[in-house]
């Protein structure tokens, strides 16, 4: 029976990895800018297994995910910083002190004055700082969608906030338009891209509004393009020539059959089998002109 690996044994291989004499060239060449993209990237698979209710993979995910943790803790370690020990110590402490409700005799009314508790925690742990602005702490190495939604966050906690939805949307209206406007009027590249990362931030805001997480969001409108578009593909080889083959609008024709399908549940059916159509007609959008066909 094999032996239960512990956090120790974990340990050990990365220290072993990193030795100048016997470990790893690759593994110790590494510092913590070349190793950061990774361990962005392991967290994002980490949120990939979760959206798709792929516990097995979960598994697998974090455990890569705590090897991120532990590859920074060596390197540190190596430059006398901290120790594993220091950031398990740390986070211990933290978790402690921002729970008082749970380990000592404070009470809470339920989790949104949990959260409103937790930022008054952080606060007062910034207390010290020479930034003393309610966006302080927040760190610039986050993508830029989740750092607006920080930034927004602390800013309602203040007061600054729209008070509805209806006005985060008549404000999306008017960003809308001023970036029409620089388009319109072939305005520079610079100016293009201020009014469209204006058009950005009212959209994290409105998510905010909305509780959307934008990140997931987003995720699912790439798996519905995908699966929706791949559908495409497969209807139009069926028929007897690609998508690259077809004018345009006989490909939105197929997109919008392909579509329809998908709402009504049907497209996952319909790949399965190999169907040529996706719905009523297919075969003439594709026309004679380009399957080959009479």
């Amino acid at each position: 029976m094999a032996s239960r690996s512990t956090i120790d044994e974990l340990l050990a291989i990365m220290a072993r990895l990193r030795d100048r004499e016997r470990g790893c060239p690759w593994d110790v060449e590494q510092d913590f800018a070349s190793i950061a993209p990774y361990t962005i990237e392991e967290a994002y698979e980490v949120a990939d297994a979760i959206q798709r209710g792929a516990l097995g993979e979960l598994c697998d995910e974090l455990g890569d995910l705590l090897l991120q943790v532990v590859f920074h803790a060596q390197m540190a370690s190596e430059q006398g910083a901290f120790a594993f020990d220091d950031v398990v110590r740390a986070i211990c402490d933290k978790m402690v002190r921002r729970h008082p409700h749970v380990f000592g005799d404070a009470t809470v009314a339920d989790a949104d004055a949990q959260t409103l508790a937790w930022e008054q925690h952080k606060r007062a742990e910034r207390a010290g700082d020479t930034d003393a602005s309610a966006l302080a702490g927040i760190g610039r190495g986050l993508p830029e969608w989740i750092r607006a939604r920080k930034l927004q966050k602390r800013a309602a906690a203040v007061g600054f906030d729209w008070p509805d939805t209806a006005q985060v949307l008549a404000k999306l209206d008017e960003e809308l338009a001023e970036l029409r406007h620089e388009i319109d009027g072939a305005a520079a590249r610079a100016r293009i891209e201020d009014e469209f990362g204006d058009v950005l931030f009212v959209m994290s805001n409105l998510a905010r509004k909305l509780d959307i997480d934008p990140g997931a969001a987003l995720r699912g409108a790439n798996a519905k393009f995908e699966r929706r578009f791949r559908a495409m593909e497969q209807h139009a080889a069926a028929a007897g020539c690609g998508l690259d083959g077809m004018p345009l609008e006989q490909q939105e024709a197929l997109w919008s059959q392909v579509r329809k399908a998908d709402h009504e549940g049907r497209l996952s059916q319909v790949i399965a089998k190999g169907d040529a159509s996706v719905g009523p007609d297919v075969s003439a959008l594709v026309g004679p002109d380009l399957s080959g066909r009479s």
